[in-house]
């Protein structure tokens, strides 16, 4: 079974296309990470500054050690500069309903 990770993201707003540009980037190396099944990135029709992962992995904690590795990289840290706080993760297990 997948989870899905929504990492929603409020980037300043000089740094929007910057952001974009080094995502287009980084998402290559995460699209290939060990549980990473896909990985979409998304603008807010009504705030541009607000990007939205959708991501699948294989579970949470594939997402986690994926993430420990960026934070590891330097990556977050980057990323973080650019941000007017901190990323938003949430978790969801797909419901059968």
């Amino acid at each position: 079974m997948s989870t899905v990770a929504l990492v929603e993201l409020q980037v300043k707003p000089e740094a929007v296309e910057g952001v974009k540009a080094g995502l287009k980037k980084l998402l290559v190396e995460t699209r290939a990470y060990d549980g990473c099944q896909s990985v979409d990135v998304y603008n807010d029709l009504d705030s541009k500054g607000t990007l939205v992962l959708y991501e699948k992995w294989d579970s949470p904690g594939h997402h986690k050690k994926y993430m420990a590795w960026r934070q590891e990289t330097g990556a977050l840290a980057q990323l973080g500069a650019a941000l007017t706080g901190p990323p938003i993760i949430r978790y969801f297990d797909r419901v059968d309903a």
